[in-house]
């Protein structure tokens, strides 16, 4: 199967601009079925960490069938694509000592048969199964990744980027990328074209976690867009590996002692720095924390550095789901249902009816001896039953959340930094506004009499 670890040869970032069709070396991901996809970078070419030994190419397996790329390939995004019929069984990966094999049985008189292959054979359809070829979001991609970390979910990270203003053109700094759910977002956010200057700069300390995160990124085209950093932010801050700020309006903080990185997150820096914030717009910050403990002491470092506007959020996300429930004998025979007494009165009536047929039976003639039945009390009898049956609307409508839901909640803490109001900035917009606006200064206070 192939994975999201193979190098997309896109040119563009198919997250951000995916065209209107798969095109080959696209990132592409693999509707199966609700909660559930897979992240596929669609490929014509075999590879030798690729070939399976299919004759159809690369193909990807799933529960409902085998997806050759070559039927996906140019398909416009939302399309079906039927299973095709692949063997499955003698084509299984081959070990070295079997590629071996099969090189020395295809050379004859020093003629190499696969260097004059024509390619690919074309792909038969299967009798069932579909997938759905959809362009990757950050939605479906946080529901396929590969668990480094625990994981931001689309619930959080959603609100997330709506407190702390993230937008197109603007600069973010996260902190924490760990399985890179929260970057891949927050770059789509932050995204205002190829020539834009949005942005988002991620930190990530540990060592392994940063590489797989770069390697993820250059593969989804995003390292435009994101800057990836191996860095522990509480020591060395969020400066630039060249010194230069990020500049950064929105900080995302996911770490587990935050109120440790807040003293790199001032307008003037205590050792005399630059600051990594815009120093011209309001600066919001989330930070992301599973305990209660946590909270308070990041509230309380963050009132002493002079954050402003402190709340804590909680995300209780559920989804409900609204069907019809067929409960009871009446809904017997119905497509689908499994029918059992509504109630005890229903089971009770149920086996009377057993009992009395058990009854009917044993005592009445049987076989040959019983008179035949007439077509037309049969065919009154049949009427009278599907009358008393019931209809697929009168079922009853109900509703309740999902029992498992793949979340991952913290406590939210949120914070303001306002822009700094120096003398020089007073000045001058008094001289804009001045001509327009009637300013007194000093004006002296009124004291009321009661």
């Amino acid at each position: 199967m192939a994975t999201s670890a193979a190098t997309s040869t896109s040119s563009t970032s198919s997250f951000l601009t995916p065209g209107r069709v798969a095109k080959e070396g696209a990132l592409t991901s693999l509707y199966v079925r609700r909660d559930t996809s897979i992240p596929v970078v669609l490929s014509q070419t075999v590879s030798s960490s690729q070939d399976q030994g299919y004759a159809e190419g690369v193909v990807t397996n799933t529960r409902f069938g085998s997806f050759p790329h070559s039927t996906i390939i140019d398909s416009p995004w939302g399309s079906q694509i039927r299973a095709s019929q692949v063997d499955t069984g003698s084509r299984g990966r081959l070990g070295p000592d079997q590629q071996a094999k099969r090189r020395k049985l295809n050379e004859t008189n020093g003629v190499d048969k696969e260097a004059h292959d024509d390619g690919v054979r074309d792909a038969v359809a299967a009798s069932s199964g579909f997938v759905h070829v959809l362009p990757p979001t950050p939605e479906s991609w946080t529901y396929s990744l590969p668990h480094r970390t625990q994981v931001v979910y689309t619930p959080d990270y959603s609100y997330i980027l709506l407190r702390i203003r993230a937008r197109p053109g603007s600069q973010l700094i996260e902190s924490g990328s760990g399985s890179g759910s929260f970057t891949h977002a927050a770059a789509r956010a932050v995204f205002n074209g190829s020539d834009g200057h949005g942005h988002v700069f991620t930190y990530e300390y540990h060592e392994a976690r940063h590489a797989k995160l770069k390697t993820e990124l250059d593969a989804h085209g995003l390292s435009s867009v994101v800057t990836a950093t191996h860095r522990d932010v509480y020591k060395d801050g969020f400066l630039l590996p060249d010194g230069t700020s990020p500049r950064a309006s929105s900080v995302f903080l996911d770490l587990p002692a935050p109120w440790r990185a807040f003293e790199h997150l001032q307008r003037t820096p205590s050792d005399g720095s630059i600051s990594a914030l815009e120093p011209t717009q309001t600066v919001y910050l989330c930070t992301f924390l599973p305990c209660i403990e946590q909270v308070q002491k990041s509230v309380a470092q963050l009132r002493r550095y002079g954050w402003q506007e402190l709340s804590v959020v909680e995300i209780a996300h559920k989804r409900i789901d609204v069907r019809r429930d067929y409960t009871g004998y009446r809904f017997d025979g119905m497509r689908g249902v499994n029918a059992v007494a509504a109630d005890v009165d229903e089971a009770l009536d149920k086996l009377r009816e057993v009992e009395q047929r058990t009854r009917d039976f044993q005592t009445g003639p049987a076989g040959e001896d019983a008179p035949p039945k007439k077509v037309k009390e049969v065919r009154i009898s049949n009427k009278q039953q599907d009358a008393s049956k019931a209809f697929f609307r009168q079922g009853s409508l109900i509703h309740h959340p999902e029992s498992e839901l793949k979340t991952h909640t913290s406590y939210l803490v949120f914070a303001v930094l306002p822009r700094d109001w120096t003398e020089e900035d007073e000045a001058r917009e008094r001289e804009n506004w001045g001509k327009f606006v009637k300013v007194d200064v000093d004006v002296p206070k009124i004291t009321l009499v009661s």
